[in-house]
């Protein structure tokens, strides 16, 4: 496996990734719309995305499909002054979920929080996302028992 950063070049394979990402959380198959989304992200430098590559898997039909994902946003800490990182979207395609691949892309997320000076990384889950609440432990992240997290929806 190799971690890369995404780029224009590779948009395919992120827009794939990000579409199935998309459809299982119940949204419809939009692969157009998916490249669009990534495209403009990167073009603008609006987020950092990783892709998870798997180098042995030479077939035609699989060939640079990615195993994976994570796509993180700026944002900033105005009372520390620093820099954070939301690590917002997380996906491994099923076929290759349980070999490490997550903890992989949580690294390579980890070193740009560090190689960027951030104040840190922060994510959410939904409070039934046991399997991914078991990973963010396990990764080193810890539960903010302190602030409560609200939403407006528009």
């Amino acid at each position: 496996m190799k971690i890369i950063k995404a780029n224009i070049d590779c948009i395919e394979i992120a827009a794939n990734l990000f579409d199935l990402y998309r459809q299982f959380y119940k949204q419809e198959s939009d692969i157009d719309s998916a490249k669009e989304f990534l495209t403009d992200r990167i073009t603008s430098n609006e987020s950092v995305i990783y892709l998870a590559l798997d180098e042995a898997d030479e077939t035609e039909e699989t060939k640079n499909s990615g195993m994976g994902f994570v796509q993180l946003y700026p944002s900033f800490s105005s009372v520390s002054m620093k820099k954070m990182w939301i690590l917002n979207d997380l996906f491994v395609h099923e076929n290759y979920r349980r070999q490490g691949v997550a903890e992989a892309l949580i690294e390579k997320s980890k070193q740009l929080a560090i190689e960027t000076k951030a104040k840190g990384l922060v994510l959410e889950t939904h409070n039934s996302n046991f399997d991914a609440q078991k990973l963010y432990n396990k990764t080193g992240f810890e539960q903010n028992d302190e602030y409560f997290t609200f939403y407006f929806k528009v």
